[in-house]
């Protein structure tokens, strides 16, 4: 018995099909298929190494074949995503050559449910379902959970609520999966209150997936004060020493603008793992703090004597790009190899280019670009694009937009960026062409919306909002802020960044409403001296408003951070952490 317990256990740790045949050969000559299910384990094996061909031809010559050596085969088929094999599995299983054959159980269930879901089959889905109710396991909880989820991925979110409140006893998994359908169809909201009702009815225990999944409701949702009682409540319940736990918290406080919890709740980690170092570097770079990154890259490196691996270094590079680190930039990207063993990839050279063409080396990026050993990405391009709008570099822009065009031909933005780069230049006529050409295939630009948090709500504005309860107070705001930024500063309203071939005073007009300076007022209308304003917006941030958020931060003494699409900007005493690089 120790032998097979010895092959088995060598079986489950194989990792070459090699080894695999090997142990093959002496199952063959030592022992029986069906001792310890010696048989179903080799199945599996032979389905993780991806030679399905093996499992099925062993699987085919094995004489006795029950309940557990075909949830062996189905399940090894879903671990692959082969839903395909695994509803033929199914077939042949009920009517095999055993009397009338076998009759599905849970375990059954569990792996075609896992299938369905990883290629998000609703009809598959619908038909295991029936299939669940007519053997009577729909009263199984982790059934009905596996259900739960699937309708939830595949945007069911009605099929989902009639499961789960049809459920007699919901588990802490039940709640868990809940919240996460609710956030997947775009209801963080629902989800978070979701999570409100299992504390107070549930009965159950908040566990690791529970909190991971109401830490990810809390970033969709953007709201500080929420993100703050769910990590009282991970105190409370003795999960901040929980390392995944601990490393989800320091990102969402990072992605929130609070750089400075991020890096409290880092800090105290006892021992950090490579995820958690790996997710603070990538907090500094977001904020702009590339000195700071590279100082906590060393100390990992040096101190702690973890490795980096590829996810690591782009978010150094990331780093250095986002801070005009150029000189560190380059030194990270040409030692990775030789120092840390790690191959540049796609990401790193996305880097590379982006942190040249921010710097305004144009032909280098370029250069970079046609030298690489890869197809350059939609990543690459359009680092490369961004760079050419920013320097008004229309021939080139062309070039990366074109490759783009190919690359991404449903993708606006690149649509947008392009005409951006016409229009700045004065050339009206092409920017209107490459609108048109949007308008052909059907594509619509985002609107700009800006949101704040303030009395446990979330305040969205878009260009020109009046739809605000204290809009005239806002607006009045905003007249105050453009009167003491001419008197004191002698600013100019930036009107450049208006890429429209309109009249001067519209052009001023129109730039003065946009939403991220609307939120800005509404901000100092209400939020404390003592507090950072903290502004998320969904779309880059122009130059006026930037410019526009430095003034404030130096005539009212405040501090303010605008998250837009690339980055936060951190502005303090009439500057911002991107030193003007973005």
């Amino acid at each position: 018995m120790a032998y097979v317990s010895s092959l088995i256990a060598s079986i489950a740790s194989c990792v070459s099909i090699s080894k695999c045949r090997s142990l093959h050969c002496k199952v063959v000559k030592t022992v029986s298929y069906r001792q310890g299910f010696i048989g179903d384990q080799l199945v599996r094996c032979y389905l993780r190494l991806c030679h399905e061909v093996c499992a099925e031809k062993l699987f085919d010559e094995m004489p006795e074949r029950d309940l557990v050596s075909w949830n062996s085969l189905i399940s090894g088929y879903s671990g692959r995503g082969y839903l395909g094999k695994c509803l033929k599995a199914l077939s042949k299983m009920m009517r095999s050559e055993v009397g009338l054959g076998f009759r599905p159980n849970e375990v059954t269930f569990l792996s075609i449910l896992s299938a369905c879901v990883h290629v998000k089959s609703r009809e598959e889905g619908r038909c295991v379902h029936g299939l669940v109710m007519k053997y009577g396991v729909l009263e199984e909880v982790k059934v009905v959970n596996a259900l739960i989820n699937l309708y939830g991925k595949v945007g069911d979110l009605s099929s989902s609520c009639r499961l789960f409140e049809g459920l007699s006893v919901k588990n802490v998994v039940s709640w868990n999966t809940m919240i996460v359908v609710y956030l997947q169809n775009g209801l963080a909201e629902d989800g978070l209150g979701c999570f409100k009702v299992s504390r107070r009815v549930g009965g159950n225990k908040a566990d690791q997936a529970t909190f991971l999944a109401v830490l990810r409701v809390c970033e969709a949702i953007g709201a500080v004060k929420v993100a703050q009682g769910i990590h009282g409540m991970i105190l409370r319940c003795g999960f901040n020493a929980n390392m995944c736990i601990a490393t989800a918290l320091l990102d969402l406080y990072a992605k929130l603008g609070r750089l400075e919890d991020s890096s409290k709740v880092f800090f105290e980690i006892t021992s950090p793992d490579s995820t958690a170092w790996t997710a603070m570097l990538a907090a500094y770079a977001t904020h702009g703090y590339g000195r700071d990154a590279i100082k906590l890259f060393e100390l990992m490196v040096d101190r702690s004597g973890i490795s980096p691996d590829h996810v690591t270094l782009t978010h150094l590079l990331s780093a250095c790009s986002h801070s005009g680190l150029v000189e560190e930039g380059k030194h990270y990207f040409e030692t990775m190899l030789k120092r840390y063993r790690v191959e540049p990839r796609l990401e790193h050279y996305s880097c590379m280019v982006d942190l040249m063409g921010r710097f305004g080396f144009l032909q280098d990026a370029y250069r970079m670009i046609k030298e690489m050993p890869m197809e350059a990405s939609s990543g690459v391009w359009g680092a490369l694009l961004a760079a050419c709008r920013l320097y008004g570099d229309t021939k080139l822009g062309k070039e990366a937009a074109e490759r783009l065009f190919e690359l991404e031909p449903c993708d606006g933005r690149n649509y947008i960026m392009l005409a951006n780069i016409y229009s700045a230049s004065g050339q009206w006529e092409d920017a209107s062409r490459i609108r048109n050409l949007m308008k052909q295939k059907g594509l619509v630009r985002a609107s700009g919306c800006s949101e704040i948090e303030h009395g446990n709500k979330i305040h969205k504005f878009v260009v020109g909002d009046w739809s605000h309860p204290e809009s005239e107070k806002i607006q009045k705001k905003l007249k105050e802020i453009r009167k003491k930024m001419k008197k004191e500063l002698g600013y100019k309203s930036r009107t450049e960044f208006v890429l429209h071939d309109v009249d001067e005073d519209v052009k001023e007009e129109m730039i003065n409403q946009h939403s991220e300076k609307i939120a800005m007022a509404f901000g100092l209308l209400v939020i404390s001296p003592m507090e950072p304003i903290i502004i998320r917006k969904n779309l880059r941030i122009c130059g006026d408003c930037h410019e526009t958020a430095k003034a404030i931060s130096l005539m009212e003494k405040r501090r303010l951070i605008i998250r837009d699409s690339k980055r936060f900007h951190h502005f303090s005493e009439g500057s911002c952490s991107c030193r003007d690089y973005w």
